[in-house]
This record gives C-alpha cells, sequence and structure tokens, in this order.
C-alpha cells in the first residue's frame, strides 16, 4: 500500500537480502541462461534484420519509459492526418531473433514473463537481446513491428494496419522527461499530439465504461548503503496518455484477431460486488468521501495520486481487477473442441472475450521483450494485416499458451507480492506492540459463527494486512495492535 518513504538501516538489509534470496528459491525462479540459450541468442543478435522490412527510418521515434530502463518494447510518434491523427507505434520484433522449436524459444515459453525484484531481475530474454540487439534503444537501426492506427478527432479509431519495419529511435525519454517537456512547452509536436491522443482515448475509455488506474508504482529499491526501503513514485499525466497508446494498439489488434477468427484476448470478468463492498470499506478508512449514489468511475476523477490516501485507495482499487486471464480462440481448447467467440454485440462477451477495465475485447501485443504472449499475437496481426494464413508456429503454441501465462503470471506477482512483504515486516519491526487505528476492510466468512480472522487497513502507515480478534467489526474503525513482523515469514499481524 502506498506510504511515504521509508527506509531500512544497512543493518536490517541483511536479513532482507536473505529472505529475498530464500524466496527466489522457494518460487523456483530460473537463476541464468545456459549457456546454449546464451550462444543461441549472441547469435542471433548478429543476424541482418534489414531484409523485407519497410524502411521507416524517417519517423522520428521517442521511447517514454521509466528512468533506466533498458528493455524497450515501444517506441510511438503521433502526427496530425488533416482530420484526425496517426498513430505510429513501433514494437520490438522479438520474432526476428527468436527460432520456433530452437532451445531459445524453448527457454522463453518456460519462463513467460519478465520477473522484476528489488535486488535483482530475471529477465525473459538474454540481456543480449533484451537490453541490446531487440532493443529500441535510441540511434540504433532495429527491426519492429509497426502499427499504424489512424483516429478521428474524437480518437476513435478509422483504420489499423500492421506490418514488420526498419525503425530508428530519435530518444529515450523518461516519464518525467517527457512531462516537464509538455509542462514547459519545449516538447516536439508528436508529443504534444501523443498528450491530445492520450486525452480523447481516455474520455473514449470512460464513455465505453472503463477503468484505467493512476496507480502510484510502489517499489522497493536497494541504495548505495546496502539499505533497502520502500518509495512510492506518484504517476504523472503522461504515463496514463502513454499507456492509452499501447491499449489502443492491443484494441486493434483484438479487432484484427476477431476478423481472422484466431488469436489471443486477454480477459477480465466484471468486479464482483463483494469486492466493491470492501472498497467502500476501504475509503471510509482512508477518510475518502465517496457516497453509495457516486458511481465508481465518477469517484476516480476526483481522486490525486500525490496525496497518500488518494494513493492507498488506487492501490486497493486493483483488486477489483481479480480473475484476469487469456482466452485463445479459433484452435483447439483443452477438451479439444475448437473454441469459438461469442457474436460481437451478444452480452456474452462480457463473461468471455472481453476485459472488464478496459471495457472492450483487448490483446497482448506490445511488450514482447517482457511477455510471452504478444510475441504470438503480434504474428496473427501480421498475418491479417498481410492477407496470408496465420503461421503453423503460431497455432500449435496458442492453446497451451493461456495456462503458460497464467501460471509464470501467478509466479510473477506472488513474487512482488512478497517482495513488499519483506521490507514492509522489516520496516514494522521495531514497532511490534504498538496499537494503531484500522478499519476492518474484509473478514474470512464462517457460517453461523463470528469472524475472527480478517483484513485491515492502517491509515498511518497504509499498511494493509491480517487481523485476528473476536467479532471482527467488518467495516468499522478499530484499535489494533501489531503483534507479529516477521521477515522470514514474510508476514505482518495484527490483533483486535
Amino acid at each position: 500500500m502506498p506510504t511515504r518513504h521509508l527506509s531500512l538501516a544497512s543493518t536490517t538489509s541483511a536479513e532482507v537480502r536473505a529472505a529475498l534470496a530464500a524466496l527466489r528459491a522457494e518460487i523456483g525462479l530460473p537463476a541464468m541462461f545456459t549457456p546454449d540459450v546464451i550462444d543461441e541468442a549472441r547469435a542471433a543478435a548478429q543476424r541482418d534484420i534489414t531484409r523485407d522490412r519497410q524502411d521507416r527510418r524517417d519517423v522520428d521515434f521517442v521511447t517514454i519509459d521509466p528512468p533506466g530502463s533498458m528493455d524497450l518494447d515501444q517506441a510511438v510518434h503521433v502526427a496530425s492526418s488533416g482530420d484526425g491523427y496517426i498513430v505510429r507505434y513501433a514494437i520490438a520484433d522479438v520474432a526476428a531473433f527468436v527460432t520456433p522449436g530452437s532451445a531459445l524459444d524453448r527457454e522463453v515459453n518456460r519462463r513467460g514473463t519478465t520477473v522484476y525484484g528489488p535486488d535483482t531481475r530475471t529477465p525473459l530474454h538474454p540481456p543480449v537481446l533484451s537490453e541490446g540487439a531487440a532493443s529500441l534503444l535510441p540511434s540504433q537501426d532495429r527491426p519492429a513491428v509497426l502499427w499504424t492506427i489512424g483516429l478521428d478527432p474524437h480518437g476513435e479509431i478509422t483504420s489499423a494496419s500492421v506490418a514488420r519495419a526498419l525503425v530508428r529511435s530519435r530518444a529515450r525519454l523518461t516519464y518525467g522527461e517527457a512531462q516537464s517537456a509538455l509542462d514547459d512547452g519545449t516538447a516536439p509536436e508528436s508529443l504534444q499530439l501523443l498528450a491530445d491522443v492520450g486525452r480523447l482515448r481516455q474520455a473514449r475509455e470512460r464513455d465505453r465504461g472503463g477503468v484505467s488506474l493512476d496507480v502510484p508504482e510502489q517499489e522497493v529499491a536497494q541504495r548505495r548503503d546496502g539499505s533497502f526501503g520502500l518509495t512510492f513514485r506518484r504517476t504523472l499525466p503522461v504515463e496514463g496518455w502513454n499507456a492509452q497508446i499501447s491499449l489502443l494498439a492491443g484494441i486493434a489488434a483484438a479487432r484484427m484477431m476477431r476478423e481472422v477468427g484466431v488469436g489471443v484476448f486477454r480477459t477480465l470478468p466484471p468486479a464482483d460486488p463483494r469486492d466493491l463492498a470492501r472498497l467502500h470499506r476501504t475509503a471510509d478508512a482512508l477518510g475518502i468521501d465517496w457516497p453509495y449514489d457516486l458511481p465508481y468511475p465518477d469517484l476516480l476523477t476526483r481522486l490525486e495520486s500525490r496525496r497518500p490516501a488518494h494513493a492507498a485507495f488506487l492501490n486497493e482499487a486493483t483488486t477489483l481487477f481479480r480473475g484476469a486471464g487469456y482466452l485463445a480462440f479459433g484452435v483447439p481448447g483443452p477438451d479439444g473442441v475448437p473454441v469459438r467467440l461469442p457474436d460481437a454485440g451478444s452480452p456474452a462477451v462480457d463473461g468471455v472475450s472481453r476485459h472488464a477495465a478496459i471495457a472492450s475485447e483487448y490483446a497482448h501485443v506490445t511488450a514482447p521483450l517482457r511477455r510471452l504472449v504478444d510475441r504470438y499475437g503480434a504474428e496473427v496481426c501480421l498475418a491479417h494485416s498481410a492477407g496470408r494464413d496465420v503461421p503453423r508456429w503460431v497455432v500449435d503454441a496458442l492453446p497451451r499458451l493461456p495456462q503458460t501465462m497464467a501460471a509464470t503470471g501467478r509466479v510473477a506477482s506472488s513474487f512482488a507480492r512478497s517482495c513488499v512483504d519483506i521490507v514492509e515486516a522489516a520496516l514494522l519491526g521495531p514497532r511490534v506492540g504498538q496499537r494503531f487505528d484500522a478499519v476492518v476492510v474484509d473478514v474470512v466468512e464462517r457460517e453461523g459463527r463470528p469472524a475472527t480472522r480478517g483484513e485491515v487497513v492502517l491509515r498511518d502507515p497504509a499498511v494493509r494486512a491480517r487481523v485476528d480478534g473476536e467479532n471482527l467489526p467488518l467495516g468499522e474503525r478499530a484499535r489494533v495492535t501489531l503483534t507479529e513482523a516477521s521477515i522470514p515469514d514474510r508476514r505482518v499481524r495484527f490483533t483486535l
């Protein structure tokens, strides 16, 4: 949960590092790539990437990422079309380097996703590719999957195509640099138009009933003195506008996949009413006025991530997005029967093929350096745009992709959450025995018996953790005592 800037003494950090190492071993994160995979990646990095591609090095692409990022999946350029906009979105062409069925391909299929930790990260691809030859680094010729999407003056899609291209990014911008340039009026026209398109797409998302959360990013950082700390980086407007470009490509990709009848969607069922009720209690815990007759999307427009209580609420709001998954269609399902999509206008799409938070059908195609499924989704769309059949290696892989992404996604999410648990336990350790003001936001229901276990949200510090006690007062304010903060067990526990 977002709080304030907190830090650990370096004397404590040895225990934190040991706990992180134990966590990686317990979860089974692969420690390194095998020599044959590394050799294959190095050879792939030397390939001729210029053949059979559009040469779009004339386009002034830029990347916009967190500071220090080297695995750059996306580069963007936005232009005016006279009566609308043209969005060009270059995505790292990982398929140019990974041969289907090779040792490298088998390894990335085993990993599924890049896993980020506070002291190290476990990449999907060897760094010679993910931070080198395949990354859209500035001033380098790079192979890309280039999306060209036309928009009308209101930001609605009028056309979309995708092709393999050769591109050259002009600059690697951080979110802060991009926002500063926009704020002081020095941003190039393309960046100004990106902001315009981003705002329009946010408005169209609200019209659809979608919700994008301005969630402050919680980071566990290792400092130069060897200590660890929790920081909560406030999101900037340009991050939301940039994210809308990725969502735009994902929505266009889903339309292509539906037309061709083969693909893989990212899906999310509608929010559970119980989660919405719990979120109302969290708002109360954090002192946020949320009348029950005010729709949830309307509440979000009133919140600012720079305010600690609002940041904590936005972080908790992610609990509404449970049950996300992938749906492969046009190929045999687990029972061997081909999976078919419901008709586009059918109410069944809400529970089957749509992403509830985006309020649209949507596909992952914009982060292939860090996420396995994107490479396959891009190939479906490339085949559609070229008027040819989807490659056999893609069709053969689609049935197992949802299971692979679900399993590796659970590992990544569990690791990220457990890293925060470790550091929170270290931070709260000296305060065991102290009392805090809290609100009980969830309880474990037991039929016919009072609840004795649940979860509380503290306002200061804004922490969510387990609570034990007799007759837990769901939704009410309470005084709780910190009874446990264990780094090895990765657990923080309070008692009513």
